[in-house]
């Protein structure tokens, strides 16, 4: 198998029906040959339904995997090592793919050359935005919507794709291994960032990326995204995601990092952030700022959390331990 395609799904029936739709029509040379692997990430709807309406019409293109364990991380790294294919291209249940884009998000992975491609994300339908909002210049959120646009020219990456529009060699993941599983949307916490930061772990070892503009898909983007609320929740959790992704950093003189680390963000990026937006006038820069302060919050409140829960996992590899050494002392006896 040439190409698999991993597209994970959670109680989205309808616009994964619209998804499946659009990667069926795909145009590829015939002497490639290609899957989409549909992972379902333990729906309550429709979800298993419509997937296998898909696979009965098209058994050579389509399969159906159930991942009961909740998490985008943990149905990505499912569907990572049941794929077949030797590239793995990405995209949601809320997009809709052009016709071109397995072909061209893929065709430059042929070769050795690159280990992984991003290709352009376009909003299905935006026809207004609110006056706060703003997503092109300094101040865009755009990111947050999902959408990824870096233009016309194709040309090596310098920043990591997103989720919905990417493709890596399937040697790149046994290379590094899969997708973090403390990170990707689950129920009960939007930390997201698990694709990024894939993204950014390998570029740090020296692979490199590649967009691909001509691979285009058009991204969903509905009315409760549209909200302050989400934008902040977004913010918020960003700024957790940003200290999940850097770990637990070493004590110094035997005091938590942290103890030192919060009073210096309280101090000085929150305190400046705070006043910018407090003063800023134009709306679409003072909400941006206020989604700063958010971020700040978030890395704040993480901080101490990170280092409780590996003080929890610590003690746990410890007691684990213990408990092997006391049964292989009975067994001695």
């Amino acid at each position: 198998m040439d190409i698999t395609v991993i597209l994970c799904t959670y109680n989205r029936c309808e616009s994964l029906a619209k998804a499946l739709e659009s990667v069926a029509a795909s145009e590829l040379p015939e002497s490639v040959s290609w899957e989409v692997l549909v992972v379902d990430n333990n729906s309550k709807d429709r979800t298993r339904e419509v997937i296998e309406e898909f696979c009965r019409k098209d058994p050579e293109h389509f399969r159906y995997l159930f991942e009961a364990r909740q998490g985008k991380s943990n149905a990505l790294n499912t569907g990572i090592g049941e794929a077949r294919g030797k590239i793995l291209a990405f995209m949601d249940d809320d997009v809709i793919v052009a016709p071109e884009w397995l072909r061209d998000i893929t065709m430059p992975l042929e070769t050795g050359a690159w280990a992984g491609t991003g290709g352009r994300i376009c909003a299905q339908e935006l026809r207004s935005t609110p006056p706060w909002l703003s997503l092109e210049g300094e101040c865009s959120l755009a990111a947050m919507l999902a959408l990824f646009d870096l233009g016309d020219q194709a040309e090596e990456l310098k920043c990591p794709p997103f989720g919905t529009n990417m493709a890596f060699r399937k040697t790149i993941f046994e290379k590094y291994g899969g997708f973090r599983t403390d990170m990707g949307p689950c129920p009960g916490s939007e930390i997201r960032n698990e694709d990024t930061e894939f993204g950014r772990r390998i570029m740090a070892a020296g692979e490199r990326l590649w967009y691909q503009p001509s691979a285009v898909v058009y991204h969903a983007v509905s009315e409760d995204r549209l909200k302050q609320r989400y934008f902040l929740r977004f913010w918020y959790d960003h700024g957790r995601a940003f200290i999940r992704e850097r770990g637990r950093r070493p004590s110094v003189w035997g005091i938590p990092r942290w103890f030192f680390s919060v009073p210096i963000i309280i101090t000085r990026p929150l305190f400046i952030n705070t006043i910018t937006w407090l003063r800023t006038k134009d709306p679409k820069k003072r909400f941006y700022n206020k989604g700063i302060v958010l971020m700040n919050l978030g890395q704040i409140v993480e901080m101490p959390s990170l280092w409780f829960s590996g003080l929890k996992e610590d003690y746990s590899k410890r007691h684990a331990a213990n408990l092997t050494a006391t049964e292989q002392g009975k067994d001695h006896d």
